[in-house]
Parts: structure tokens; sequence; C-alpha cells
């Protein structure tokens, strides 16, 4: 099969190659599926640039959608031909959905409806499923208002999409027009440009003084110091990702009794992930969460697709397979 792979860390153009290598083999209760998209995640270009290299060979992207061609032992052959979006690709794996196949647990083959492109569907496995945990643990409803930080971002617009649909007034932080309009567009209430505007003054306006239920935090070492200014006293903090060490307004946190609260997706317990597929797959065949697709590249442009992402386009950045 072809696949886009590394052997070593470094810039993209410099490590990652396309060529043939074996088609992996399928074991008991594994199906292998023929990729028609890859999707192209931050944690995909920070593992190829940054982090050691954990095996001799990586296919990267966790995130893909495709058919399934084969079954496993256990497997039930009526599975042969679902189109299906995978998840966790490549977490603790050298191989991952940059090739025109995989192999992995049929349980991280979930079908993908319908009305879901492939495209669509190479943008669920992290982005959506970590939106739908942060929602769950922000208990967003009618009654409580939530603010996503970085409103563009492919979590973020999963996560307005899915706070929206649960009742919620939503508040997001931008930086450009474009992300305003991109955020505008997943559903947000109010867009705050954070590098024009005082955030901490307009969340006391848009809330009436009374701040956030809860924050729903991309990068806490970049965004902790805003926590006095926006979050009410017994609010919420879901953090699924930090740039670096964060200096936590601690004291704040105490005399409020905010809870803070960490997740990593790719650690979710079986139960959590259960609910996110369910309502992942709901919300999809109801109609109401769905991407932004980015630039889209071929397989041999994989290099191309990376650069994209360490440039911080919009929207959700795509391999597919010829």
């Amino acid at each position: 099969m072809r696949a886009a792979f590394y052997e070593a860390n470094g810039p993209a153009r410099v490590v990652l190659r396309v060529g043939e290598i074996e088609t992996p083999n399928l074991g008991a209760g594994e199906v292998r599926v023929r990729l028609h998209t890859s999707g192209v995640d931050p944690s995909d270009v920070k593992s190829r640039g940054l982090r050691k290299l954990a095996f001799p060979r990586v296919i990267p992207h966790s995130d893909g959608a495709g058919v399934i061609e084969a079954v496993g032992a256990g497997v039930s052959e009526s599975r042969v031909g679902e189109r299906v979006w995978v998840w966790n690709g490549q977490w603790q794996r050298p191989f991952g959905t940059a090739a025109e196949f995989i192999v992995l647990p049929a349980e991280q083959a979930v079908r993908l409806p319908d009305n879901v492109s492939f495209e669509q569907g190479a943008t669920l496995g992290i982005p959506a499923m970590t939106a739908f945990h942060a929602v769950e643990l922000a208990c967003a409803n009618s009654n409580t208002t939530v603010l996503v930080s970085g409103g563009a971002g492919s979590v973020s617009q999963f996560a307005i999409q899915l706070a929206k649909a649960r009742g919620a007034t939503v508040i997001t932080t931008i930086s450009s027009p474009d992300k305003a309009t991109a955020a505008g567009q997943a559903g947000a209430d109010h867009c705050i440009d954070y590098k024009r505007e005082d955030v901490g003054e307009l969340v006391a306006e848009i809330t009436g003084k009374r701040g956030v239920d809860a924050i729903i935090e991309m990068d806490l070492s970049a965004n902790a110091k805003l926590i006095p200014a926006v979050l009410r006293p017994k609010g919420s903090v879901i953090v699924y990702g930090t740039g670096a060490e964060a200096t936590v307004p601690a004291f704040f946190c105490l005399t409020n009794s905010v809870l803070l609260q960490f997740f990593l997706v790719y650690q979710l317990d079986p139960l959590q992930r259960d609910r996110a597929v369910t309502g992942i797959t709901r919300a999809l065949e109801l109609g109401k969460i769905a991407s932004r697709i980015g630039p889209t590249f071929s397989l041999t442009e994989t290099a191309a697709a990376h650069e994209a992402v360490e440039q911080g386009t919009i929207g959700n950045v795509i391999v597919k397979m010829a």
C-alpha cells in the first residue's frame, strides 16, 4: 500500500516520505479499512516535529474515514462494506491513517452516517470527541453560559455547535474577522476579539456581571489569567489543551470554589468513549454538527498538509487518498 511516513523527527518536508510499504495483516477482533480521507490534527504535527520517536517508522494521523474491506475472527462479516470513521488510529501505535489502509480494533471503526462525507468523517476522532466530552463536563444546558476559547479552532467549532444544541449561550474568543465569521457560522452568540477588546469587560457586560458558568479551554497556559475576569464563583474550567506549564490564579480558584477539570481525549474510558460516539452519531444524523473543511491535499502532499496546520489555517486539514 502507499503511505506517508517518517523515520526521524524534523520539519515536514525533510522527514515525511511517501512510498510503498507492506499492507497490514488482520488479527482477531480487528477490521481493515480502505481509507478515503485522513485528518491532520495539531497533535500529529507536534508528534512529527517535536516528540521523541516511539517507533522506528511512523505513519502519522489518528483520524480518518473510509470503508471496511475485511474483518478478522470474531467480527461480523456484515461489517464488510460499511462506511466508517476511525479514532486513535496512531495513538500508541506506529501506523496511522496517512495510508491507503489501516488495521485496528473493530470498536475503533465507527459507522459513518450516510449523510456525512468522508471528509467530514476524518474530522471526528480528535476534534469532535474532545468537544463532546468537554461540553458534557461543562454541563452545558439552556440555563448556562459557556465561554469557548479560540472559536475558529477545529475542537472549538464542534464545542460551539454541541453547546448550542443543548441550549447554552455561547461566548467565544477570536483574533481576526475571518475567525469571527467562522465562529459565528458555528453558532456562537458573542465573539470577542481578545487582541483588540477587553475580554473580561465584555463578558461582564454580556452576563450582567455574573460571569460564565464554564470555560472550555484549549490553551490554559495562555489564558489562565482570564479566569478571574470571566468565571462566576463555583464555575468550572474544562481544560483539553495547554501550550506549556500554566500559572493558575490559585487563590481566586480556592476562594471561589472553582473546578479545574483536565482531560486527554486519547484516554477517555470506555463509557466516556461510548457516550461520545453515540452523541456524535446522533448529532450528525440530525444535522446538528458539521466540521469546517479547510485545505485538502493528496497523499503525496502530506508534508504541505502538515505545513498548513502549522500555519494555523482555518478549517480542518484533510489528506485524500487517490
